[in-house]
């Protein structure tokens, strides 16, 4: 409670500070405990964004519009999480409302239970729903509670496979970008099935189908980033026939995902480990699209790094 007055009496100081305008955009940060919020959080600081960790439900359309009227914050953040407890349940309604004062978007960060569970062990702090049961049980109540907020995120990011510096990498290939720039920032990522299917990705490809390297002992331990392993996977005409088809189909959908306000999409090419044919995939639709005039970058999950 001392908290929340201590945040709300920040907006109000900053409230009378602000003059009247018409500018401004809004992140709000959320997602389960343990998958990164703070470091994201810090990431978005990093790159000008007004921040504000925890701030109380009912503050956030009063923010939002100090954020429209300040000519002093033209970008903020702000940590939305299980802290609210049953107010979560409105945070819908609530978005609602400050999509109408502000352009705002939503970003839910979370991890697998295996993630979760050893960094809590990591870091020997108990789980926020509950000191007397269980990591695991606390991962799965918060999951429940937490689904009202996930159901309308704009952007789901599985931060599983991520440390704190990809994390941090991540937040600013998505979003260090120009203030104004709204054009489409497209994510190329390469990952293997059997790590299972990215849980933030928008359209996803199996490039099973394509001629395996991992089945020429000198390519094994390669990767396709190596000339030579692009080579092997390039020289079959599936390969090509598969690049221009989804180059074609992915340069046809784009203009109507910016025409709806999608400012970021996320395009994942999947292989059996996630090494050599969606590698190369996924770097090759990079240069395409680029050619094409799309910001790209590529992500590799299950690379060896």
């Amino acid at each position: 409670m001392a908290q929340h007055k201590r945040v709300a009496k920040s907006v109000k100081s900053a409230c009378k500070q602000a003059s009247h305008g018409d500018s401004g955009e809004l992140v709000i940060l959320t997602g389960m405990s343990g998958s990164g919020k703070d470091s994201a959080l810090k990431a978005f600081e990093d790159l000008g964004y007004y921040s504000v960790d925890n701030l109380p439900l009912e503050l956030i359309p009063r923010f939002a519009d100090l954020v429209r009227q300040s000519p002093q914050i033209d970008r903020a953040a702000l940590v939305v999480d299980v802290r609210e407890a049953m107010q979560l349940e409105r945070f819908p309604a609530i978005l609602k409302q400050v999509r109408k004062v502000l352009p705002t978007r939503v970003v839910f960060l979370e991890a697998s239970e295996e993630a979760l569970v050893r960094r809590f062990s990591e870091t020997r702090r108990p789980h926020p729903m509950g000191r007397g049961e269980t990591v695991v049980h606390g991962i799965h109540a918060e999951r429940k509670r937490l689904d009202p907020v996930r159901n309308v995120a704009d952007m789901v990011l599985d931060t599983s496979q991520f440390n704190v510096h990809q994390l941090r990498a991540h937040i600013v290939a998505q979003f260090g970008r120009e203030a104004g720039d709204r054009s489409l920032t497209i994510s190329s990522n390469s990952f293997g099935f059997k790590n299972g299917v990215p849980t933030g990705a928008d359209l996803v490809f199996d490039v099973r189908f394509l001629p395996n390297p991992h089945f020429v002992p000198e390519f094994r331990k390669l990767t396709g980033r190596n000339p030579r392993v692009a080579k092997y996977i390039r020289q079959y005409p599936q390969t090509r026939e598969f690049l221009d088809r989804a180059a074609e189909m992915l340069k046809f959908l784009l203009p109507h995902y910016i025409e709806e306000g999608k400012s970021y999409l996320t395009v994942a090419f999947g292989c059996t480990g996630g090494q050599h044919r969606s590698v190369f995939i996924a770097e090759e639709m990079k240069k395409r699209l680029e050619a094409a005039g799309y910001r790209v970058k590529t992500v590799h999950r299950d690379m060896p790094r």
